[in-house]
């Protein structure tokens, strides 16, 4: 008896442990991945303080991905729950985006400053393909948009430059997990801007199209110029200045234009055409002397034969005139060609 009665208390106390029992036959059509952004970081520390900073700190990130020769992938947070890591943020129409997006921390020392301007660090080739693996798998188990697989400096621009110039977006557009311009829209619009550079309003109205935010003053503050370079260095690293430039117009222009839609066609001004001067009259080329010839040898003297003597008594016959001697020849007349 003592025996049945304690297995009965076993049970109801499991009972109680376990909690409640739920039912999972029914599986509801309308619900969606409560996670809509991917935000890369670099962390500015080595492995092992970054790994502190990250489980000790209130700073938090889902992932965090080391440069090891053979990179490790810590899951830090629950992918069902929010990590602290975009902080004050913010893409289209979404704001603090802590609740709404998965962070991935990796471990890379970020910039310097030297004599030589600002050095950001590389990111090792085997960090880059185990990031790509990463990135697959969240996207495609979140349905995350292209367009929304960010870096830290796209939600913050104003705050944040990670993950900088050197990291690879190029290569993970090549994956399709990022938004990337058309090469061939970017050379067919490009002409238009070589021409005529849109104003600092233009590019404002094009960077919040594009999804960040920021205020359209119409002017080119600073807020504007590092928002464009946040920009640049992610679509056009060569050049991250944050200068409003005819490359990174068409950039724009491109990114905000859908895909299958007809890319705008800008009126180009054109300069007055100058009236054209008259020729000048052109002087008559002198003509060229004619080639020089050695002077024409005046021909012998024809000897003339003697008069025969005739007496006086008989009229002398006249005698012949002297054939005429020809003039020598001079150098022939010069003419008009």
């Amino acid at each position: 008896m003592k025996t049945l009665i304690a297995a009965l208390t076993l049970a109801l106390l499991a009972g109680c442990a376990t909690g409640p029992r739920y039912d999972t036959t029914y599986n509801s059509v309308g619900q969606s991945s409560r996670v809509r952004f991917l935000v890369l970081h670099y962390t500015v520390a080595d492995k092992p303080s970054s790994i502190k900073i990250l489980t000790e700190q209130q700073v938090s990130a889902h992932y965090l991905l080391t440069d090891d020769p053979e990179p490790v992938i810590y899951r830090l947070v629950d992918e069902t729950r929010a990590a602290y890591h975009a902080g004050n943020s913010s893409w289209k129409n979404y704001t603090q985006l802590n609740n709404s997006s998965i962070g991935i921390e990796i471990v890379n020392a970020g910039w310097k400053d030297t004599p030589n301007g600002r050095v950001f660090a590389p990111f090792p080739q085997t960090q880059v393909d185990a990031l790509v693996g990463l990135v697959k798998d969240i996207v495609q188990r979140h349905g995350v948009a292209p367009e929304n697989v960010l870096g830290h400096s796209d939600i913050a621009p104003l705050r944040k430059q990670d993950p900088g110039p050197l990291f690879p977006w190029q290569r993970l557009a090549q994956e399709g997990l990022v938004k990337w311009p058309d090469a061939a829209r970017v050379a067919l619009v490009r002409p238009a801007f070589d021409a005529f550079l849109p104003d600092a309003g233009w590019f404002q109205r094009k960077l919040v199209m594009h999804g960040f935010s920021l205020p359209q003053t119409g002017v080119l503050d600073e807020a504007t110029r590092t928002t464009l370079a946040a920009f640049q260095m992610k679509y056009r690293p060569a050049d991250y200045a944050g200068n409003p430039d005819a490359e990174t117009a068409t950039l724009l222009e491109v990114l905000t234009t859908p895909p299958n839609a007809p890319l705008p066609v800008f009126p180009v001004p054109t300069a007055p055409v100058p009236p054209v001067p008259p020729t000048p009259a052109v002087p008559p080329v002198p003509p060229s002397p004619a080639p020089l010839t050695a002077p024409s040898v005046p021909a012998p003297p024809v000897p003339v034969a003697p008069t025969p003597v005739v007496p006086e008594t008989a009229p002398a016959p006249a005698a012949p005139p002297p054939p005429p001697v020809p003039a020598p020849a001079g150098p022939s007349p010069v003419t008009t060609p």
